[in-house]
């Protein structure tokens, strides 16, 4: 996650037609990772100072970008932030060796990991229930989707592809999954059910698909392309068609 010689990241926000964009961080260094509040009054992202960020924590702002506090102090890269259901608590990954899933109240209190020491666990996505959280695991050259309760107990494996698979993003009906896999040769996003049955890929495009995430309503998922030539945000419908560009940057 270093930096060394790039200008910097910033965060923004824009309206779900790709229109009204606007620009929410202006510190130098590494801002990235937002995920949006439940009531979408705010957002937690990673942030990283210096152009050459060695360390990464997490901080909140309002939705306009205003009142930005940090919350964790681990000296270490903290990462893809997780909001639970009702916004009570905040899953995070901390990108040691090996990467653990951990587990704060909102205001950055009571953090403590969730995923043992002995592995390699990250990317977490809370349900919409709030009583589990899917994540990744790294075993040798694999990496697969798990699901376990939100105390870190009953942890039960959902893919096993050769390859990566990783981001899982659960729907906001708690019935599906959505994620990255390279197990075709390039990344694609997959969806699957809650369960990991019916696994199957959405994209088909011949580009690198990636970081998937629901709309609401559960009917649409924006990801991440390179289909244009550049990483651009792209939405889709659920089930993989009409997909567009959103972003020209």
């Amino acid at each position: 996650m270093s930096l060394s010689g790039s200008p910097g990241i910033d965060v923004y926000a824009m309206n779900a037609d790709g229109s009204g964009q606007r620009r929410l961080t202006r510190a130098p260094g590494l801002d990235t990772y937002a995920a949006w509040s439940p009531d979408s009054g705010r957002l937690v992202f990673v942030g990283g100072r210096g152009v050459a960020a060695v360390t990464t924590e997490l901080y909140v702002m309002n939705a306009d970008g205003s009142g930005r506090r940090q919350l964790t102090r681990n000296g270490a890269l903290s990462a893809i932030p997780a909001w639970s259901a009702n916004g009570k608590k905040i899953a995070f990954e901390i990108d040691a060796v090996p990467a653990a899933v951990w587990v704060m109240n909102a205001d950055g209190k009571r953090q403590h990991r969730v995923t043992p020491k002995r592995e390699n666990d990250y990317n977490p996505s809370w349900s919409p229930n709030g009583r589990r959280i899917a994540f990744a695991r790294k075993r040798g050259g694999n990496v697969d989707i798990y699901v376990m309760n939100a105390d870190g107990s009953h942890k039960r494996r959902l893919t096993r592809a050769h390859g990566v698979d990783a981001k899982p993003a659960w729907s906001p009906d708690d019935r599906r999954i959505a994620f990255q896999s390279n197990r075709d040769g390039n990344f694609e996003v997959y969806v699957m059910n809650a369960d990991g049955s019916n696994q199957r890929r959405l994209t088909r495009n011949g580009a690198q698909d990636s970081n998937p995430t629901w709309a609401p309503n559960s009917r649409k998922i924006a990801f991440q392309s390179d289909l244009s030539g550049d990483f651009e945000i792209w939405v889709m419908r659920a089930d993989g068609t009409a997909p567009h560009q959103l972003t020209r940057g």
